[in-house]
C-alpha cells in the first residue's frame, strides 16, 4: 500500500496531477444527466429575464415600453454575467458549471486533467455553436458514442465524466 493514501492533498496540487489508467467509458456521464444539467444552467439562465420582465410589470412599467426599460435591460446585463461566469469562469476553475455541479457531473481533458481556459473557449465558444448548428444532433452524439462524447467534446478534447462515480478499484480500498 502507498504511503501516500491516507494523506490529504490541497485542492491546487491535485489540479495539475495526471490520472493514472484514466478510462471514460467507466466514468461516461449519462446522456439523461447530461441533458438534466444542461436543461438547469438553462432555466437559471432563462429566469433572471424572466424575473425581470415580471418585476418590471409589478413596478407599473407601460406595457409598450417595458422591453426597453432600464430594468429589462439590467435583466439581459445579469444574465449575460451570470452566462460568462457559469459556462466560463466556473468550468475553467472546476469543470462544472452549476447545473453539472448539481448532477455531479464534471468537464475533463480525455487524459483526466482539468480543461485549460484555451480548452474551455474551444469547447463553449466553437464547440457549442456547432452542435446548436447541427440542430441538436451534435449533441446526441453522446448517446451513441462509446466514450459518451458530444460534438463539442470531440473538438475540444474533453469528455464529461460522473465525478461522484467510484471505480470497482476504488471500492476495493
Amino acid at each position: 500500500m502507498d504511503a501516500r493514501a491516507g494523506k490529504t492533498v490541497p485542492y491546487k496540487s491535485v489540479r495539475n496531477e495526471i490520472v493514472v489508467n484514466f478510462e471514460p467509458e467507466r466514468l461516461k456521464a449519462p446522456f439523461l444527466l447530461r441533458c438534466g444539467a444542461l436543461l438547469i444552467d438553462y432555466i437559471l439562465l432563462i429566469s433572471v429575464p424572466v424575473v425581470s420582465l415580471l418585476i418590471g410589470r409589478v413596478s407599473g412599467v407601460d406595457p409598450a415600453k417595458l422591453l426597453n426599460s432600464e430594468i429589462i435591460n439590467a435583466g439581459w446585463l445579469i444574465m449575460i454575467l451570470l452566462a460568462l461566469t457559469n459556462l466560463v469562469i466556473l468550468p475553467m476553475f472546476s469543470g462544472k458549471s452549476i447545473g453539472k455541479f448539481l448532477t455531479g457531473l464534471q468537464i475533463v481533458n480525455t487524459d483526466g486533467n482539468l480543461p485549460s481556459f484555451t480548452t474551455i473557449l474551444i469547447r463553449h465558444l466553437i464547440g457549442y455553436p456547432i452542435t446548436i448548428l447541427t440542430a441538436g444532433l451534435g449533441f446526441l452524439l453522446a448517446l451513441f458514442n462509446r466514450k459518451g462524447r458530444a460534438l463539442h467534446d470531440l473538438v475540444s478534447g474533453t469528455i464529461v465524466i460522473y465525478a461522484n462515480k467510484k471505480t470497482s478499484s476504488e471500492n476495493l480500498e
